[in-house]
């Protein structure tokens, strides 16, 4: 193996985001003959998100604990990543594009003089230059980017669209405890409160289902969380219901929120405003339920319920559970 990719896993609470395991099916695409390197950074006990990134693929992994990297800063995660970077001289550096990987891979390609193609949904080939697909103008149009030059490629992939490989629970490779000195930062963070939904991670669901003013309040929300639980999926919000206090501005989905591309999309009472449309648009199928027939949010449904929601909910809610008990 010749080339090396380097892959950043990156922790939540102790356990490693999904997209860390798509960053390793996109090296794979990007070069298939590469060795694939994973990175692992945290406070401690980091030999066992080294193993699963090996078992989804990466051919060996790089740990670095410190106590400076039990949250991140983007100072204590460049250093590493800096230091790794220059270590093992990888031909590409993948992360995923998420709010640490938005906020720290502009800061080291522009320390290293690199370009960055960022919020990559496809990678590819043609004439055997690698191009990769992100997209633009908030969702409603692509751009396909052609590296020409030669170089390291540096891009960060929107989570939730490259398929991460399966699992394999035999497969080794070795991991390697390096010790970096994280010292001098400007920034310490010393707690990290945490305001969000139990369960699935809204941006890397499977399964979306969200409300709008048209939920009402924030009592009209339970049915909404009652079909995520029993769908295995995460609840979201239009800016308008979090406006109008039905939910916590971490649900937001939108322009100015969160960007998801779920398998299902369900919009329950959305109106489908331009700017939450930006955060939705690439689901692969989106269904709406709303009782406005000219609401703007059927015109890129691909399924749509003209209803009252408070009707149509708990039919679907009951639905459901009678065919989890005739499975069972």
């Amino acid at each position: 193996m010749s080339e090396k990719i380097l892959v950043i896993g990156e922790l939540q609470q102790g356990n490693l985001r999904k997209v860390s395991y798509e960053t390793i099916a996109a090296a794979k695409q990007l070069d298939g003959d590469a060795e694939i390197i994973a990175l692992v950074m945290g406070d401690s006990d980091l030999q066992t998100p080294a193993n699963e990134m090996i078992q989804h693929g990466a051919d060996r992994a790089i740990t670095v604990a410190h106590t400076n990297l039990s949250n991140y800063t983007s100072e204590g995660y460049g250093q590493v990543m800096m230091e790794v970077m220059q270590e093992e001289n990888p031909s590409a550096i993948i992360m995923g594009h998420t709010s640490i990987g938005k906020d720290v891979t502009p800061k080291i390609a522009s320390r290293l003089e690199l370009g960055l193609i960022s919020d990559a949904v496809a990678i590819g080939k043609e004439d055997g230059q690698v191009v990769f697909t992100r997209p633009i103008y908030s969702g409603k149009a692509f751009e396909k980017k052609i590296i020409k030059d030669e170089g390291v490629l540096f891009a960060t992939i929107r989570p939730n669209n490259i398929s991460a490989i399966e699992r394999d629970t035999s497969r080794t490779g070795d991991i390697m405890a390096k010790e970096v000195d994280v010292k001098d930062l400007r920034t310490i963070v010393k707690e990290v409160i945490r305001k969000k939904t139990e369960g699935v991670d809204l941006s890397e669901a499977k399964i979306v289902i969200a409300g709008g003013r048209g939920v009402k309040s924030a009592e009209g929300f339970k049915a909404l969380y009652e079909l995520a639980e029993l769908l295995g999926g995460a609840v979201g919000a239009s800016r308008g219901a979090c406006d109008a206090d039905y939910c916590d501005y971490s649900l937001q989905i939108g322009q100015t929120g969160k960007v998801v591309t779920p398998d299902l999309y369900i919009a329950v009472g959305i109106s489908g405003a331009i700017q939450h449309m930006a955060g939705m648009s690439n689901s692969k199928v989106i269904v709406a339920i709303n009782s406005d027939a000219e609401a703007n949010i059927f015109n890129m449904a691909d399924y749509g319920i003209v209803g009252d929601l408070f009707e149509v909910l708990p039919l679907l809610i009951k639905e459901i559970k009678l065919e989890g008990s005739l499975v069972s």
